[in-house]
This record gives structure tokens, sequence and C-alpha cells, in this order.
């Protein structure tokens, strides 16, 4: 093995400009494949992070997914029945025996749980009206499940518990109302029912229509106003573990009955969508590094060219053909592995020069950084990828030497 090193690196060494060339594509392919691929993994998983924290991890709704047959369709299947003009019974929604569905929900580990009643409603103050999604909240229990409490700006949800007509505000609702912490408002339910609150807190998520459109109330005021005492239509959970979330949802369907969305179900559009740009993305960066093995190809096939009387001597003084094949895989691999070394660390610093990038995007109040992925699968899979691409490359040439005949080479040669 130490002579078919030491061939290997004269023939390397021979073509030095040739070498440095191809080991140059395999740096900068590793470096950009690994810079590029860090910054979109890391672009998707601040997506998904905000996604997990802004929303539920899983939602019980007032509803279910099969609704029940109706004992008239039970008794009469093969029946038709037509009843016009039939007004269906009002009913109250909401989830009924929700304080033993929250209590059954709070006994799981590593889960959190809160009771929300949420309806449509109109905000009046000096003339002017707004609609908005009204919240009745447990301020103690809705700090477990949401996010809302670190986007205060003024105020707190345990403001609603010491003010029972108390109600907690977006702040472009209350720049376009021109309002402040403690401007009465007019607040009207669709059912009717109107009650003037008081504005004792501000929010601010940086997502404009959340912030101009919700509003957060205690839940007895909520149910008062929208004419559900004593009812709830959502129960939101946190889990510590979000990835769970998708198996724990059907497991509390199925208990109980009502509707279970997990935040994977109710974003799956937006998660393909990254599975797609995760694709197109690799293809992308791969293709740099295959680029990068045909500057391999191209060297070891010119050795192998040039190098056809030397290999000839070789085989007759007794040199195997797996041997000779050797030789080059060991010239594809040593470029593939400095290559990668150089390449990993000159990505490293990319990616630490595009962590320190700041960009505010349109109606951002504050500027964020570029979100960098540091996993060490993405420098496993870079040289990784690097290697094999150098082997592929080194693995033609190779065979192309270990077919050559010393008898018809030495002898046009003679």
């Amino acid at each position: 093995m130490r002579v078919l090193v030491a061939i290997a690196w004269t023939h390397l060494w021979g073509r030095r400009r040739q070498t440095l060339v191809a080991l140059g594509g395999v740096v900068l392919g590793v470096a950009f494949f690994l810079a590029v691929s860090a910054l979109m993994r890391g672009s998707e998983r601040d997506f998904v992070q905000r996604l997990v924290d802004n929303a539920p991890h899983i939602t019980v709704y007032d509803d279910v997914r099969q609704p029940p047959a109706q004992p008239a369709a039970l008794r009469w299947p093969d029946a038709a029945l037509e009843l016009p003009r039939v007004k269906p019974q009002r009913e109250v929604r909401g989830i009924r025996g929700w304080p033993q569905v929250l209590e059954g929900l709070r006994q799981r580990e590593h889960l959190r749980a809160a009771p929300v009643l949420t309806g449509a409603a109109m905000l009046s103050f000096a003339g002017r009206v707004q609609g908005l999604q009204l919240s009745g909240i447990e301020p103690e229990a809705m700090k477990g499940v949401s996010t809302i409490e670190s986007k205060m700006v003024e105020g707190s949800l345990d403001s609603l518990n010491a003010d029972a007509n108390g109600i907690v505000l977006g702040a472009t609702l209350m720049q376009q109302f021109q309002l402040r912490v403690g401007s009465p408002v007019s607040v009207v339910a669709a059912g009717g029912a109107a009650r003037t609150l008081r504005v004792v807190g501000v929010f601010r998520t940086g997502n404009q229509g959340y912030d101009e459109g919700q509003a957060f109330v205690k839940l007895a005021r909520a149910q008062a106003l929208l004419g559900r005492e004593n009812r709830v239509n959502r129960i939101l959970v946190q889990m510590d573990d979000p990835q769970a979330a998708a198996a724990v949802a059907p497991q509390v369907e199925a208990q109980w009955g009502y509707k279970s969305v997990s935040w994977t179900e109710a974003s799956q559009d937006i998660l393909a969508l990254l599975v797609i740009r995760n694709l197109i993305m690799y293809t992308v960066v791969s293709a740099i590094l295959v680029v990068a093995s045909l500057g391999i190809y191209n060297t070891l096939s010119t050795v192998a060219l040039e190098k056809t009387k030397d290999i000839a001597i070789l085989k007759s003084m007794g040199f195997h053909a797996r041997e000779l094949q050797r030789i080059f895989l060991i010239q594809g691999a040593a470029v593939g592995v400095v290559g990668s070394a150089i390449g990993l660390a000159l990505g490293a610093g990319l990616m630490k020069a595009l962590a320190q990038i700041e960009v505010k995007p349109p109606g951002a109040v504050d500027p964020t950084q570029m979100p960098v992925y540091w996993g060490p699968e993405q420098f496993a899979l870079a040289a990784g990828f690097a290697l094999a691409s150098a082997l592929l490359a080194a693995w033609l040439p190779a065979r192309k030497a270990a077919a050559v005949m010393p008898v018809d080479i030495l002898r046009g040669a003679a």
C-alpha cells in the first residue's frame, strides 16, 4: 500500500496545476454546498419555529370530523325524504363538558392546555368601527400555550384579572384608532350585545393582520358578550415536544370526540412546500460538486493517458489490475479528503459571516439576523457527497488504466 500511495502522489505532483484546479473545485463546491444548505435549513427551522411558537401545537374545536347519522337515516336508509321550510333548532355551540376535557388533557405529561372562546365582534371608538376576533381567555393558562405575553409592549395579560372589563388590543389597531392604555372602547358582539371596555394592554407580534384584528378579554366577559355562558369553542394545547403533536392529536380526538388538529396537519401545505424547496436546493448545490468532480475526472484521465507506458511497465513487473485501480482511487480520495477538509473550514467561515448579516424586512420593527443551521449532519453531508463524487470521478480512469494491455503498449513503443 505504501508503494501505491507513493505512485499516486507522484502522479498528482507531476501535474500540480491540474491537481490544484481540481482541488480548488472541490473546496469551493464543499464550501458553497455547506453555506447554502446551512442557510436554507436555518431559514426552514426558523420558519417552522415561528410557526410552532405563534400557533398552538394542537387545537381542539367544538366540531367533529364525521357528523353523526340522523335517526331517520338510520331507520330508513333507503328512503327519500324532503322537508321544505324547516328551520333547524338553534343550538348554543361549544365544547360540552369542557372543564372535564381540559382536566383530562392536563393530566397528560409534558402538555399544557388553555380554554378559549372566540367570536366575531365590532370595536367602536369616536365614530370609527373595526371588525375583529374577540378571544376570551384565562390569562395564566394562556401564558402556557401562547407567546402573546412576550409580545406585550404595554401592560400584561394579568391586567385582565385586575379589571373584569379590560381588553388587550394590538399595536396596529391602537395606532389606527389613536388609543392609549386606559381608553374606553365599545365592543359589540355578533349577537347584538354591547359593552364598554377599557384598554389595559397592548401587544405587537409583527403580523399586521393579527395586530389589527385580534383582541383578548377575560373568558367570563367573552361568554357574556357572545351569549355563550359556560361555553368555550377552543382548547389550545402546547407540548414540550412539538413533533409529538401529530401523534397526540388523534388520541385526543378519539378520547373526547371533538376535532383535534395538530400544527403539522394545519400547515401541511406549507410543510410540503418546504420539502420541495429543500429538494430544489440540494439539487442545485449538488450540481456544484458534480462540476467539481469533472475536474478530478479530467485530471486523472489525462494521467491515465499520459502514463500508459508507465502503467504497462507496472503491469509487466507484476502489479495486478486491482492495484492499478487503487492507485487512481487513492488519487481521487486524496483530492476529495483534502478538498473536503479545506472546504469545510471555508464553509464554516462563510456560515459565520452569513450569521452576522442583519436584515430588516419591510414592515418589521427590529432587524433580524440571517438564520444559519450549524447541525453536524450538514458538515457530514457536504464532506460525504464531495468524497463520493471524487471517488466516482476517479473510478472511470481507474478502470481504463486497469484495462491496459502491457504487451501491446510495450510492443508499440519498441
